[in-house]
């Protein structure tokens, strides 16, 4: 587990940020797939978490969901137009595009269900961070924002290098094949753009820290 900003630790996976979580304060956001929970538990094993929240409900991010909260007694927090998909497991499936590599990923990451205590909205707060409904590579997915100090977990509205190559490194947009709106997206890698934020946290890849070649790239999508 690594600090990247006040509160905010990295726990990732093998190969080193293929897939990404991370412990903000008290709360757990994503959860990876479902081999991962005891990556993850290990890594939370002495820390108080008190919540575990979801940017979306994809089998890479929702897969251990189920196991740490059960684990840790804690509840978990999605938006509301993802929180069907997390209490029901079999529709993270049916809302994607129908590719053999989301069958793969299905087969391979999906969790088991869990039931959402909270239902976040835009505008919510978690751990100090505000909600931003970004849509389109998920109906429900979210971002996280930190105005303070320039802290956003962006999720997978853009990752930063091939979620399957695992390169080339820098900002880029997730593939079409995971993503069921590409157009709406892309309007949130704008938004999120506008933001201008000092340090970028994605599911896939490392974290980003030059704001100039960030908001270059959401401008040019």
């Amino acid at each position: 587990m690594r600090e990247i900003a006040d509160g905010v630790h990295l726990i990732t996976g093998f190969p080193p940020h293929a897939v990404n979580c991370y412990l903000v304060g008290d709360v757990l956001v994503d959860a990876m797939g479902r081999p991962d929970a005891k990556r993850i538990l290990k890594e939370l094993k002495g820390r108080t978490v008190t919540a575990h929240a979801l940017t979306h409900a994809h089998p890479d991010h929702q897969g251990s969901s189920h196991a740490v909260c059960s684990a840790l007694e804690i509840p978990l927090w999605v938006h509301a137009e993802d929180a069907p998909a997390v209490e029901d497991p079999s529709l993270i499936r049916a809302r994607q595009k129908s590719h053999p590599l989301n069958s793969f990923m299905d087969k391979l990451f999906t969790g088991p269900a869990h039931p959402v205590a909270r239902a976040l909205a835009e505008g919510d707060e978690v751990a100090g961070f505000r909600v931003l409904h970004t849509p389109g590579h998920c109906a429900g997915h979210i971002a996280l924002w930190r105005e303070e100090d320039r802290v956003l977990i962006a999720g997978d509205v853009l990752n930063t290098q091939h979620s399957l190559l695992q390169f080339p490194r820098g900002p880029r947009e997730p593939l079409a094949v995971f993503t069921p709106d590409v157009e709406e997206n892309r309007r949130q890698v704008r938004r999120l753009g506008e933001l201008e934020p000092r340090v970028v946290a994605v599911g896939h890849g490392a974290v980003w820290t030059d704001t100039a070649s960030f908001v270059a790239f959401c401008r040019s999508v």
